[in-house]
């Protein structure tokens, strides 16, 4: 067998062997783990998440999942925490250790502090009779049967698993909380994402020229309106309400159906009906629309009247698509 081949067999076999292991964790969520979640949901305080080497890794990202989806959450690195840290957890704090074996020697130097401070402990752990397990309030298994290191060894399986309980736990959170998309904006300002859940038509719109023209315009007032506005259309209007567009595809057609042009005006040229956006909308559902339809413009509209135009190339420069 190729090195090639190796490669691509064992890619295959890691994949398949945690893929199994995470199938697994589903047999062992036990109605402790929503106890543990209602606790969470029910606190008045915040979420504090520890662990130890690769354990601590996968708490940072929990960490930020769950301040992500609305539960307040900070990481304590384990072996930081007895040397100051501690002054971290406040009154009304849920605790949350996160190790494998349960036994290490971190862990078992910080628990008995937790447990003087009267804090809530729960437990993600793969081993139900280790020192962690018995000491908390609630335990959330783990177990994985081995890691797919072939020396069963490194964690490889066990923090994909921590990973995947971290994951239910904010995700039932995010459920019984009711948060919703406009929340999760107001926590992803930023990027592509923050765009997609926060950047409407009119922060577009504003920013664009306005073409527009009278019914009764003639063919060359319609093409010096859309080459200045250069937004590749152009609405037609009337009292400022839209009556049709007139788009790039609109002249082409026109040259072709038409062997005379003298007497023609935007209303002969126009497509009625044209799509229309309300300017509060979101930029993405304009998206959704303009692919749907297979078009490159839609026109905006604030109170029934015409409000500017929403171009492809406005999304793609905006990282929205």
């Amino acid at each position: 067998m190729s090195i090639q081949n190796t490669i691509i067999s064992c890619a295959k076999q890691v994949i398949a062997s945690e893929a199994a292991a995470i199938a697994h964790l589903e047999d062992l969520v036990t109605p402790e783990f929503g106890e543990a979640v209602q606790s969470i949901y029910k606190s008045k305080g915040r979420v504090i998440i520890t662990g130890i080497g690769k354990s601590a890794i996968i708490a940072t990202k929990i960490v930020a999942t769950l301040n992500s989806t609305g539960t307040p959450a900070i990481f304590m690195h384990a072996a930081d925490a007895i040397h100051g840290d501690l002054g971290a957890i406040q009154k009304n704090d849920i605790v949350i250790c996160i190790s494998k074996s349960g036994n290490t020697s971190e862990i078992k130097a910080l628990v008995p502090f937790i447990e003087d401070f009267g804090n809530t402990l729960i437990a993600i752990t793969g081993h139900k009779d280790s020192y962690l397990a018995q000491k908390a309030d609630f335990i959330l298994n783990s177990y994985v049967e081995k890691e797919v290191c072939p020396n069963n060894l490194a964690p490889t399986t066990s923090t994909t698993a921590q990973l995947v309980i971290g994951d239910a736990l904010a995700v039932c959170l995010l459920n019984i909380r009711g948060f919703s998309s406009h929340d999760f904006a107001k926590y992803h300002p930023g990027g592509a994402l923050g765009k997609k859940l926060s950047l409407k038509v009119q922060d577009i719109t504003r920013a664009n020229e306005k073409p527009e023209v009278a019914p009764d315009a003639d063919l060359k007032q319609v093409i010096m309106e859309m080459t200045k506005k250069r937004l590749g259309a152009t609405a037609v209007t009337e009292n400022n309400q839209i009556i049709g567009i007139i788009t790039d595809g609109d002249l082409r057609r026109m040259l072709t159906n038409n062997e005379s042009f003298t007497r023609l005006t935007a209303k002969d040229i126009m497509s009625s009906n044209p799509k229309t956006i309300a300017n509060s909308a979101l930029a993405i559902e304009a998206f959704d629309i303009l692919e749907s339809n297979s078009i490159s413009q839609i026109l905006a509209v604030s109170e029934g009247a015409y409000a500017g135009i929403l171009h492809i190339h406005d999304l793609v420069r905006e990282g929205i698509v």
